[in-house]
């Protein structure tokens, strides 16, 4: 462990401890151990940056006769690769393997206590993945964040890109430049660690879901809080605060244009996330995070891309009305 992290610890437990103490009900290892995923998670290894690294997938066959065609579904920054569970199973019952990765910082993977994050960083450790598994060539298909990282995939492997669907991808704007603060790396570290239960499910229903709650969401958002709350707190907090600076200082915007594969864009337009916006003053609030807007400018941006619009949906079309939205991917992607 680096000095700079044990001091990080140190300094931060007694707040952490409190924390756990005050709010803690399940609680998970720090890659996610105790949590039941849908699908037998496996282990790809890898040096990258001077460390050891382990990242977890999914990797689901066919149901039916195989098309020979592999789907990559990208977690989002808030979710994991259990989080596509509908979408798997629709995926693979349409003939398609499908292959769901944890990337580095998330979920089943490490979190590491030094890591320089990057998209390009991400797009080559999962590049390198599918690689082990013998995929040459996949549709990428990426939710909020990791739409943000299927584009950057694409940008940079385009011959190893069949087709890129982005949804509710974050990233559609600058937020930056369009005045939202900065938040240095400590700030936000500050800031996840007082993440619990409550404050997940509130943000999630504010931003994510138009004000609607249902049942089924609990589940995810125990997930987050119990990772957030484990035994792994420190170092999940440090990645997560790592891994929003990248988010908010590596904008794919400017490049969208640049993209040469077929695109696609499946939009809740009721959608309001953008990172930052929280701690923005109320005239930069105001304009920003507005998907119905977004999606259509981001479509006119792509050239040849498509959009597909959920009406009413927020964040999480996939998630909101799953049978609608996997009847859509699957139609688009056939």
């Amino acid at each position: 462990m680096s000095p700079v992290f044990r001091t990080r610890l140190l300094l931060a437990g007694s707040l952490s401890a409190l924390a756990f103490c005050a709010t803690a009900a399940t609680s998970y290892g720090p890659q996610l151990q105790g949590f039941s995923y849908p699908y037998p998670v496996h282990h790809y290894r890898f040096n990258s940056q001077g460390q050891a690294l382990d990242m977890g997938y999914m990797d689901v066959a066919p149901t039916v006769a195989g098309n020979g065609r592999t789907v990559v579904l990208l977690h989002g920054k808030n979710f994991c690769g259990a989080t596509w569970d509908d979408s798997i199973k629709a995926l693979s019952g349409a003939g398609y393997r499908v292959v769901v990765p944890d990337q580095i910082g998330f979920c089943t993977s490490s979190k590491p206590d030094h890591y320089q994050y990057s998209f390009q960083q991400l797009a080559a450790n999962t590049h390198d993945l599918l690689a082990s598994l013998g995929v040459s060539q996949a549709t990428l298909v990426g939710h909020s964040t990791g739409g943000m990282l299927a584009a950057r995939y694409a940008l940079v492997y385009p011959q190893a890109t069949r087709q890129l669907v982005m949804v509710n991808p974050i990233g559609l704007e600058d937020w930056k430049a369009l005045g939202v603060p900065w938040r240095s790396v400590d700030q936000w570290y500050q800031r996840e660690l007082k993440l619990n239960a409550d404050g997940i499910r509130n943000y999630e229903k504010n931003t994510y879901y138009v004000g609607r709650w249902k049942p089924e969401y609990d589940r995810w958002v125990d997930m987050l809080a119990g990772l957030n709350q484990g035994p792994g707190h420190l170092k999940v907090a440090w990645n997560s605060a790592l891994i929003y600076d990248m988010i908010f200082t590596q904008p794919v915007y400017y490049e969208l244009p640049q993209l040469k594969v077929p695109t696609l864009l499946m939009i809740g337009d009721a959608d309001t996330t953008a990172i930052g916006s929280d701690i923005a003053p109320p005239e930069v609030k105001a304009r920003v995070g507005h998907y119905a807007v977004l999606g259509k400018q981001t479509a006119q941006r792509i050239p040849g891309s498509r959009l597909i619009e959920f009406p009413g949906k927020g964040h999480a079309p996939q998630m909101e009305d799953p049978a609608g939205f996997n009847q859509a991917l699957v139609k688009a992607l056939d």
